[in-house]
């Protein structure tokens, strides 16, 4: 894709409107540094130095949309206590609407917590109580999804597997979106098997289109396009989801869409350097729907979410991509 071409579809993304719904979490992260082991147990001691939290979860993907496009609106639960309100605060300061964010005492807002010395990730701490989205809410959640409709260019979905999303609110998110005729790109969970049916594209990394498909992992081969284990997966994927695009990200391979009547299209990693994975498919998808709301095709999507993710692996933390790294990207 030439400079002129990804500067058009980049100018596009401001005027976009996105809504994200999914499962929201807080990330902590605790940096310190370690300069002796405990005395009490045969474990580094870490002195902690800076602290640091960002929206993690389908918070994460709605915060890399709101890198390119000011219109992104967030739905999801959460708790109500200090941690939720923080979530709260920090996703308003970058400018997403939380208007859609139900906050019930009978649910537990979801903190992670890591801790990271010498540039090491040495620790997570997971606070969490898988929740189970009670049927008043979902359907105060569908209700308004049908009344947004009319202000929206597309859905993205992202499935972390902690109870947001069941059978019956899958199928009213499809029907809703298909009736109206908007994107509809979903981040499946395999240990959340859900039925989506009729969507734009689907988004598993290589481990999940194993399970997904219920087939045991096999380890790649290059290139990924003549991979028949992989290929193989996709295709009983494509059957069981019936979607438009079936986009599988492969970590150092980058990525391989699979479409209707269409030939496999790779484009490989584009990372020159790699700190952390973290949040990096939550890149990919929020890039690629941004980029078919846009008018890109399917394969020039897939290129400009593939660039997005080989930015944000080269940082620490749970990062986003800016539209200036985007287009510098192209550059290289």
């Amino acid at each position: 894709m030439n400079r002129e071409r990804i500067s058009e579809i980049l100018a596009s993304f401001s005027s976009k409107r996105i809504l994200v719904i999914g499962d929201l979490m807080l990330d902590e992260f605790l940096w310190g540094k370690v300069s002796r082991i405990s005395p009490e147990a045969p474990v580094p001691v870490v002195e902690i130095v800076r602290e640091e939290s960002f929206p993690g979860g389908a918070a994460n993907v709605a915060r890399n949309l709101a890198e390119f496009t000011s219109h992104v609106r967030i739905m999801g639960v959460t708790g109500q206590c200090q941690h939720a309100d923080h979530l709260k605060r920090l996703l308003t300061k970058e400018g997403i609407n939380i208007d859609s964010v139900q906050s019930h005492e009978c649910y537990q807002t979801i903190v992670k917590t890591r801790i990271i010395a010498r540039q090491q990730h040495m620790v997570r701490i997971d606070r969490e109580k898988k929740l189970r989205l009670r049927a008043e809410h979902a359907a105060l959640a569908i209700r308004e999804i049908e009344a947004l409709l009319p202000e929206i260019d597309a859905i993205v979905v992202e499935d972390y597997g902690k109870g947001m999303l069941a059978q019956e609110f899958a199928q009213e998110i499809c029907a809703l979106a298909n009736r109206a005729g908007k994107i509809l790109a979903v981040d499946p969970n395999p240990h959340n098997p859900l039925a989506w049916r009729h969507v734009s594209v689907i988004k598993p990394n290589r481990a999940e289109a194993f399970a997904s498909a219920a087939l045991p992992f096999e380890e790649p081969i290059d290139p990924p396009e003549r991979d028949a284990a992989l290929l193989e997966a996709g295709r009983i994927l494509s059957q069981k989801w019936d979607t438009d695009n079936l986009l599988i990200t492969l970590g150092e391979q980058g990525v391989l869409l699979l479409r209707r009547n269409a030939p496999p299209y790779h484009a490989p990693t584009r990372a020159r350097e790699v700190f952390d994975v973290s949040g990096a498919g939550d890149t990919v998808i929020a890039l690629f729907t941004l980029a078919l709301s846009a008018g890109a095709s399917p394969e020039e999507a897939a290129e400009i979410a593939n660039h997005a993710s080989g930015v944000v692996v080269g940082k620490l933390g749970t990062a986003t991509v800016t539209p200036a790294e985007l287009l510098g990207s192209f550059e290289v």
